[in-house]
């Protein structure tokens, strides 16, 4: 096993003007990442990056890799499990909220008026929150205060998730259909990255 790197994180300014240069990996979901990315950016979502790790060593010895999600959480625990592999990249600092908060722009790939937008994975968990916690307070009035537990749970789950900077509920919600990446769609973002 190769010794670990220290991550590096860009500001958005510093990756903005060495985009040319960079392979950029957006680690979020197939559906977060269809909503917008860095032009040019693979997704290859998180739960993925250990399968994708040769071809990301492979970019990397070829030139600077950087790790994008949408609020750089995700991409530094990628970024960590990289440099931990003797893999060095790097991570954009605010991920790509920062990146629009600065004003640069994001490509929105072309979908047909039948797909639905993607929703980024923070609206995701909240409307998923939201509907236990009312199902939880509804139930516990009509069918029995019990009920009101899945109301606590979730404002359990929500305060460990804050502490702990991890989300189960998102983690749960990575796995449903519409967040899966398509083989062919994992296929080729591999094999781009097996071609730089």
């Amino acid at each position: 096993m190769n010794s670990p790197l220290t991550p590096v994180t860009l500001g958005t300014d510093q990756a903005r003007t060495r985009l040319d240069e960079l392979t950029v990996i957006d680690v979020r979901t197939p559906a977060e990442y269809a909503s917008g990315h860095l032009p040019g950016a693979l997704n290859i979502p998180l739960d993925h990056v250990r399968r994708a790790l040769p071809e990301i060593r492979h970019a990397a010895e070829r030139g600077d890799v950087l790790l994008v999600c949408a609020s750089g959480a995700r991409s530094g625990s990628a970024c960590t499990l990289l440099a931990e592999q003797g893999v060095p990249v790097a991570t954009l600092a605010g991920g790509t909220n920062a990146w629009a908060a600065e004003g640069h722009d994001l490509h929105h790939p072309t979908v047909c008026a039948t797909t639905p937008a993607g929703w980024s994975m923070e609206r995701q968990v909240r409307l998923a929150a939201g509907t236990l916690v009312l199902l939880g307070l509804v139930l516990g009035l009509l069918v029995h205060p019990a009920f009101q537990l899945l109301s606590a749970g979730v404002a359990g789950g929500l305060v460990f998730s804050a502490l702990t900077d991890t989300c189960g509920m998102a983690v749960v919600l990575a796995k449903l259909p519409h967040n899966r990446p398509r083989a062919a769609d994992l296929d080729a973002a591999l094999a781009a990255l097996r071609g730089r």
